[in-house]
């Protein structure tokens, strides 16, 4: 059997795209068999893992990629950084724990939420990312279509789901219950990050409900970290201005 056969076979398509050179380059070094298998089968392997984190990385549906190497903390004083590479270590998925973080619009929020996020698709977990618009909006349709559960279900899969701009705008009692019901099946079976513009204090209003809120607080804070942003001073803000127009 000719060996591009045996390589479509075996499907190792990057092995194949890459076989002459790690030919050529074998022969310069002078690898012995085992060697050059070693080298050929890591070339595979690593082409593999990166196709799933480019798979992950579409199936998480972000509104765009975001580093923590790329977040200024110069520009967030008040951010624990210990807490944030802690974070970063992704034991918090691990274990199914939650993350909330908390502070006024534009300041990094949501990019700390999807860092944390590519962070955990580049460690081969599964993330999906939603507004709490558009989860409102599926969860609003799959009821009306009689597949509530199917969806909820479907919610439940991804290790790690991101809930972006919770409390930007009121829920009525219906969605409040809805997003109750999430909260139940994803409770120590996944994790959840949660970005939120208002205090704890105020999501009885966010929910329409106080009992409904405290009751979604409860299991959401049960096993989670609270990362709470500042709103930036007018020096900072100055200087972050002069910055991006530079």
């Amino acid at each position: 059997m000719e060996l591009d056969t045996l390589l479509d076979k075996l499907k190792l398509d990057h092995l194949e795209a890459q076989l002459d050179s790690l030919c050529e380059q074998a022969a310069q070094r002078e690898l012995d068999y085992k060697s050059f298998l070693a080298e050929a089968l890591r070339a595979e392997w690593q082409g593999r893992f990166q196709r799933g984190i480019e798979t992950r990385l579409r199936q998480s549906r972000f509104p765009w990629v975001k580093t923590l190497e790329q977040f200024d903390f110069d520009f967030q004083p008040s951010l624990d950084r210990r807490q944030v590479r802690e974070l970063a270590g992704l034991s918090f998925v691990e274990r199914a724990h939650n993350v909330v973080v908390l502070g006024p619009p534009g300041v990094g929020k949501t990019h700390l939420a999807v860092a944390l996020g590519v962070k955990a698709v580049e460690a081969g977990y599964s993330v999906l990312f939603h507004t709490l618009e558009s989860l409102m909006t599926r969860l609003n349709r799959a009821q009306h279509e009689n597949r509530l559960d199917a969806l909820l279900k479907q919610l439940t899969y991804p290790k790690l789901l991101i809930l972006d701009e919770l409390g930007y705008l009121p829920l009525t009692h219906h969605e409040a219950s809805l997003f109750f019901r999430l909260i139940v099946r994803r409770y120590e079976r996944g994790s959840l990050i949660v970005t939120s513009n208002k205090s704890f204090l105020d999501w009885g209003e966010v929910f329409n409900d106080q009992v409904l809120a405290t009751a979604i607080l409860d299991r959401l804070l049960h096993h989670a970290t609270t990362i709470t942003f500042r709103k930036m001073s007018r020096m900072v803000k100055k200087g972050r201005s002069k910055t991006n127009n530079m």
